[in-house]
Formats: C-alpha cells, structure tokens, sequence
C-alpha cells in the first residue's frame, strides 16, 4: 500500500525543487503517492487565504507533508506560514541535521561536522504576542513553559541515545533571563539524568555562537528554545554550505512536515537555476519518517555521491548545472 504525502510547493523556486524532489523520491521505489495542496502566494490568488483550510485537512489524512519554500513579509503583511502550520499541529520539535556533503568547497570542508539541531518549535518569542504600550514602545512576550521544555529535551535525549551520539548541549541565555531560560535548562537537566550514558553540557548562546564558528567540530546534538534554535541553526548550515544545502523536519506527535529552510529566490524563480538538495535531504528524513529506511539511504547515497563527482552541481554551490541536470545525475546515481 503506498505512502499518502501532502505536497505543499511554496512559492518562487518552491515549485522548481518540489517536482525535482518528486522525481527523486519515485526514483527509489517508494510507493508514494502524492495529494498537492497550495499555500501561499498561489494560495492567495486560488483560494482568498495563504493558508487555505484544504491543507489541515489533506494533512489531518496523510499525518505527513512535504513542504517547499514560502514567503513572509518583513516588519508587516501576513504571519509566517510556517508558525502557523507548526502552532495548528503541534509540531513542537524542528529538527535540522548538519552535516557536510563531499566535494563542496567551504572553508570548514576539511572537519568531520555532524550536528543535530532540536529547537523548540512552538513557543519563545514566537508566540507574536506583541502591543504597543504607548506610541514608540512596543512589549513583546517571551513564552518559556514547563511541558515545550520537556519534550524538546526529551526529543534530543532520545534521539542521542537511539543514534548513540554521545553529547547533549542545552543552549540559553539564563544569566539574564534567569526565570525563562532558568526554567528551559531545569527541564533540560531534569531530562539528562534519566540518560546517564550521555555527556550533558550547557553554553550561553553567544558563547555558543562563538565556539560554532571557533570548533564546530567539538558539537554533536544541540538543544535550544525557538528563536535561539532559529538563529543557531542557520548560523550552523552557513558552516556546510548553506541553506540550499541542509534538510528540515518539523514534528508533531501525530503530524510532520519536512521542508526546506530556504528562501522563496524570486529572483531565479522559473529560470532552471533552483538547488533542489534542501528539499531532497529533507526527503531523506520522511521517508525514513515512513518506514522507508532503505529509499531513504539510496537517496541519501545519490545525493552524496552527485556531489562527491562534482559535475552536477548547481551554480550556487560552484557548479554550472541546472535544476533539472541536477535531479537527473541524482536519479542516474539511484539506478
């Protein structure tokens, strides 16, 4: 019986990388079958809304996603889909594994990095309850609670132990925000004890920033409350190549949506030029999400393998291919 998957394209280059992605994901012989739902700026023209209802309910039906890029507007407009979508599923735990693919040229290339990033997905400052006070003064909330707290801890225990990573490292910011912060590493600590066999450590995030940039190698499984995870996790990709290059997953416990964490690029959008390798290696991670572990592995292997050769690639990672030669080389290096 096949998999049933909602597809979500996105905007800009979103639709470029998800039909790539699509390709790539038949070519290993997965039974996956696809129901494709819009949000966004199509979304908006089709249906009135960004965020139309038909996506909670194809989602409600598969429990799982594929999403491409969408757009968020600055200082204004319309909130993020991606909180929506996180806050209407309960998919408080984003994970982003960072790894170096072969070949790719970056000034870290030469260290064996293999970081995973769990940030809490729900809560913190991105809660958006935001009001100006009075005119020229504006209160935001910082939402730290007990129960987002344990679970995200729980999450990356969980996952160092079933990987057998051997260090968990809680990143905060309670030397000022002592009750907030205080209260995420207290969950944190409370979770490390019931995992003996793993080393536990804490950083202060600008510490932690420092020493990413400094000796990413010395990192192994990162935890961190949402907008320290949002910044830390970018901060982390720009180590292995870039947002083009690392996958995401956002967990629920009956939901998830895997995406790329990139922008929309208008600029390139529909000119063939789209690095599809986001959205691919976020595949990687639903299929083994599915219980396909042996098409995700050949994906994986493709994808590896594609820029171990060189030949491929695209132009933002060096190369002169385009999408389209990209996907191919992949599928070829799958057959």
């Amino acid at each position: 019986m096949a998999h049933l998957i909602t597809l979500i394209p996105g905007d800009g280059i979103g639709p470029e990388v998800a039909a790539a992605t699509v390709r790539a994901v038949e070519a290993t012989g997965a039974a996956v079958e696809w129901e494709q739902v819009e949000a966004g700026a199509k979304a908006l023209l089709d249906y009135g809304q960004l965020l139309p209802d038909e996506v909670f309910a194809s989602l409600e039906v598969t429990r799982v996603g594929l999403k491409g890029p969408t757009a968020t507007p600055i200082g204004g407009g319309h909130a993020s889909i991606n909180v929506a979508l996180r806050k209407k599923l309960g998919l408080y735990t984003n994970f982003r594994p960072v790894r170096m693919l072969p070949g790719l040229k970056t000034r870290f290339r030469d260290l064996p990095l293999d970081m995973a990033i769990f940030r809490e997905n729900t809560e913190d400052l991105y809660a958006g309850l935001e009001h100006e006070v009075v005119p020229g003064v504006v209160e935001s909330l910082k939402i730290i609670t007990q129960k987002a707290s344990l679970r995200i801890a729980r999450a990356a225990f969980e996952y160092a132990r079933r990987y057998r990573r051997k260090k968990v490292t809680a990143i905060h910011k309670a030397n000022i925000m002592k009750l907030s912060d205080g209260l995420f590493l207290k969950c944190c600590r409370e979770v490390a004890a019931q995992f003996p066999e793993i080393v536990y450590n804490e950083l202060i995030v600008d510490n932690a920033c420092m020493q990413l940039v400094i000796r990413p190698e010395t990192f192994d499984v990162l935890v961190l409350p949402n907008l320290y995870g949002d910044i830390v996790s970018d901060l982390a990709a720009g180590l292995v190549g870039g947002l083009g290059i690392v996958p995401g997953a956002n967990i629920g416990d009956h939901h998830a949506v895997f995406e790329a964490v990139h922008g929309t690029a208008p600029d390139i959008a529909g000119k063939g030029l789209a690095n599809p390798t986001a959205l691919m290696q976020s595949a990687v991670l639903l299929l083994a999400h599915i219980g396909e572990p042996e098409a995700s592995a050949r994906l994986q292997a493709a994808i590896a393998k594609v820029y171990a050769d060189g030949a491929h690639l695209t132009g933002d990672v060096g190369g002169k291919s385009s999408t389209t030669g990209f996907t191919d080389a992949v599928i070829a290096a799958i057959a």
